[in-house]
């Protein structure tokens, strides 16, 4: 198994099943990633009363009628975070018709079932979470060599005060589970809960595309830990400030 197909949810989350929310997955069928493809990245849409749809959806449903409240759904690879559920519900979804609808207007789903990396939708109950403890993990050789505050919109000040506590939560779960993943280089969301607890959420490949949020660039030192990177607080100006227009 490369590293890439590692990365993919089917193949990680057996190995980091006791640190995931539980999740399900749906075998697509060759026609039903064929549908994916053909979505919104070429310009059409979906049959959503198609037979495959049909197909899909009914499947879909049995998983997500187990499930109370909201689901989360992905493909393998990705999640449909271009879309407009996303952007409003942070991809929310409560019927299998739309769980199957947004991911076939999904242009990052569109493309990734185009290049062969779509098997399987990944059904998982939906969990809100405080964005201020959502953080993306840098491992490089087997090694925590930094972390960054996932949510990018604003400082959060609550964070100052438990960067340290944080930080040494981050490297003793890295330490403790690194033996799990044949891949020791590689990028992991995950979430700290209220009782200091860490949920993985995904794990992502070293390197473009994947972003280095706070990191800022791939060409670093990354044998020199850089601990947790949060944003700076807002700047204050003070004094006699003139401003003309």
């Amino acid at each position: 198994m490369s590293s890439n197909d590692f990365l993919k949810m089917p193949n990680w989350y057996p190995a980091l099943a006791s640190f995931a929310l539980k999740t399900s997955f749906v075998k697509l069928p060759p026609a039903a990633v064929k549908a994916l493809a053909d979505g919104v990245g070429n310009g059409e849409k979906c049959d959503m009363e198609s037979e495959i749809s049909r197909q899909v959806i009914n499947e879909l449903a049995l998983v997500m009628d187990n499930i109370t409240g909201n689901s989360f759904v992905n493909v393998d690879l990705c999640a449909p975070t271009d879309t407009e559920r996303f952007a409003e519900k942070r991809g929310a979804v409560y019927s299998a018709n739309s769980a199957w609808f947004y991911l076939t207007r999904s242009e990052k789903v569109a493309r990734s079932a185009a290049a062969g990396e779509v098997e399987y939708i990944c059904v998982r109950p939906f969990r809100r979470v405080n964005s201020a403890r959502e953080f993306r993990l840098f491992i490089k050789d087997g090694a925590l060599a930094a972390a960054s505050q996932y949510n990018l919109d604003r400082h959060y000040r609550r964070l100052e005060g438990v960067r340290d506590k944080y930080w040494q939560l981050l490297l003793d779960f890295v330490n403790s589970n690194i033996w799990k993943l044949p891949v020791k280089t590689l990028v992991m969301d995950v979430y700290i809960t209220s009782k200091d607890e860490i949920l993985v959420f995904d794990l992502n490949p070293w390197g473009e595309p994947t972003a280095p949020l706070l990191l800022r660039s791939w060409e670093r030192d990354w044998q020199e830990q850089g601990g947790l990177v949060l944003m700076d607080p807002p700047t204050a100006i003070s004094g006699d400030v003139k401003v003309s227009f």
